[in-house]
């Protein structure tokens, strides 16, 4: 069984910053890519940003030049940088996770979801 736990979310103010951290644990035997994906009320969840294992990045557009991703692959963990944040970028985040586990079979796992509001 793998976990993912997030951390990270809160209550900001317009332009501030948060970093978001999700570190995953349990029976892996490589994690291939790692992303955050976000839900705001009454819409679909998106996807916000992800990573592949040797580090190459892609991000939504409303995000581009304000978010920043990162991971440790060897503390199994990966970090969404938020500045200049907006009251758009107000929603549930969600940490997910492609895990190839001790058993050598591939899962999509997801975190419990933090929240992240951004006061104008």
């Amino acid at each position: 069984q793998v976990q993912l736990v997030e951390s990270g979310g809160g209550l900001v103010q317009a332009g501030e910053s948060l970093r978001l951290s999700c570190a995953a644990s349990g029976s892996i035997f490589s994690i291939n890519a790692m992303g955050w994906y976000r839900q705001a009320p009454g819409k679909q969840r998106e996807l916000v940003a992800v990573i592949t294992r040797s580090g190459r990045t892609n991000y939504e557009d409303s995000v581009k030049g304000r978010f920043t991703i990162s991971r440790d692959n060897a503390k199994n963990t990966v970090y969404l940088q938020m500045n200049s944040l907006k009251p758009e970028d107000t929603a549930v985040y969600y940490c997910n996770a492609g895990v190839v586990t001790g058993t050598l079979r591939r899962y999509d796992y997801w975190g419990q979801g933090t929240q992240v509001t951004v006061s104008s």
